[in-house]
């Protein structure tokens, strides 16, 4: 299971019975088994269906063709700096996060912390190192046991819920401080730095942003604070949502990624040059990624739901266009020093899958290197967005671009793309099964 040593893992896992031993599958959902800690620190092999990988949100599986027609196992490898103490279990509980590798010890071409392992393996090959950052908004609801119903926020100290004027506010009055301090002090206990924290505009609305790193550790951390944050909610009686989308005439929630890359042998921030201006890389990562946004922009916005947010686009533009330090383009440049120069990728939303979302940006990043792929010019001010760096408004039309998506095979696999697509088509239809309030509403009297 590890290849940690036995005595420090015996050590760390002292009083523990059980391992939650888990794996992301394609939306970011952890799916794994749980395992005795006598048979985990004996490194006893765990097996796990290939076809788990591309569970669909809802429940099901596309045909098994597309995980290897006979069903077979693949294993479950802990990741030695990723075995955690639960700090939210009343019962002594540990959590491993585990690469899905085949039986042979190969990678999984369906796993997507393995794709992100890949696109960081040839970038090392270049002798460079992203550097990557994630910001992650949830909302903080109210028990929501109707689905029928909007969610609402919980009851504030004075009785009454957030109406919606809280945007950067520092109050305790709704009433979550205590919830926030065990975020916190969980957090502290998985080893998750946090950089800053803010109410965003929404409401009941949040904002974490983490500290800058290695693209796979702030996966894992973005991974295992989603999974933090649902089980410390259930604790308060609270829930939190990661959906892109969950209340109409409000701001929706992202996961905007930073990246840079620096050279592994000096640790020099390659996207400036000794006069601290942009360098060609820099330009050609920008390139990249506009070449490659609209072919991949169903792995930044997995879901129905993922449009909603895109479709309103406020502070969440759905363009490949990039501007120095304007929020309306999708690529943007904050302000910084020549050292911290980075590009932010503002097309994911909260409901990504970290995993993959960073690996399609930064495979996206390398393809401009590798092409050397001039980018666009910057576009400041308010702009209309031209048509060819417009990108899909529905997740049919992002899944039909995937679909078409030479460079998305060559990336990825086409194994691992065919797959997406069978499960996110699976998922579309399940949607469009079922009929919603507004068109009863609305079309019932009029059509």
């Amino acid at each position: 299971m590890t290849t940690e040593g036995p005595r420090n893992q015996a050590e760390h896992l002292m009083g523990i019975d059980e391992i939650e031993c888990v794996t992301p599958d394609l939306n970011g959902v952890p799916r794994g088994k749980v395992m005795t800690a006598e048979g985990f620190l004996e490194g006893r092999r765990l097996q796990m269906a290939r076809g788990v990988l591309l569970q669909c949100i809802m429940g099901g599986y596309p045909p098994a063709l597309f995980y290897g027609s006979d069903d077979g196992d693949l294993a479950l490898v802990a990741e030695p700096a990723q075995v955690h103490r639960l700090p939210w279990s009343d019962e002594p509980r540990a959590l491993a996060i585990c690469d899905a590798v085949e039986l042979d010890g190969t990678p999984s071409a369906l796993s997507s912390r393995g794709q992100l392992k890949a696109v960081i393996a040839r970038y090392a090959e270049r002798g460079l190192a992203p550097v990557v950052a994630t910001e992650l908004e949830f909302f903080v609801f109210a028990p929501n046991t109707d689905p029928g119903q909007p969610f609402q926020p919980p009851l504030g100290k004075d009785g009454r819920r957030e109406m919606g004027h809280s945007a950067f506010s520092v109050s305790s009055n709704n009433g979550l401080r205590p919830f926030f301090n065990e975020v916190y002090r969980c957090m502290a206990a998985l080893g998750l730095p946090r950089d800053t924290f803010m109410h965003e505009m929404g409401v009941s609305q949040f904002e974490i942003n983490l500290l800058h790193g290695d693209p796979l550790l702030l996966a894992d951390q973005t991974f295992l604070f989603k999974h933090l944050l649902k089980e410390v909610a259930l604790r308060h009686g609270l829930t939190v949502v990661c959906m892109a989308k969950p209340l109409a005439h409000t701001p929706g929630s992202s996961m905007h990624i930073h990246q840079s890359l620096v050279e592994i042998a000096s640790g020099r921030n390659v996207f400036s040059d000794e006069q601290g201006e942009a360098t060609e890389t820099f330009e050609h990562f920008i390139g990249g990624l506009q070449a490659c946004l609209a072919d991949f922009t169903v792995l930044f916005a997995p879901n129905v739901n993922s449009y909603q947010r895109l479709c309103h686009p406020y502070a969440s533009p759905n363009n490949a266009c990039w501007s120095h330090d304007n929020r309306a383009a999708g690529l943007r440049i904050p302000a910084s020093s020549p050292v911290a120069r980075r590009v932010e990728n503002r097309l994911p939303g909260a409901d990504a899958n970290p995993y993959l979302a960073i690996a399609a940006s930064l495979a996206a990043g390398l393809h401009g290197i590798e092409q050397r792929i001039a980018p666009t010019p910057a576009i400041q001010g308010e702009f209309e967005v031209p048509e060819h760096l417009s990108l899909p408004c529905t997740l049919h039309a992002a899944l039909e671009r995937l679909k078409r998506s030479t460079l998305a095979r060559e990336l990825f696999g086409s194994e691992f793309i065919e797959g997406y697509i069978a499960s996110k088509t699976l998922e579309l239809t399940d949607f469009f099964d079922e009929i919603t309030p507004w068109e009863r509403r609305v079309l019932a009297a009029q059509a």
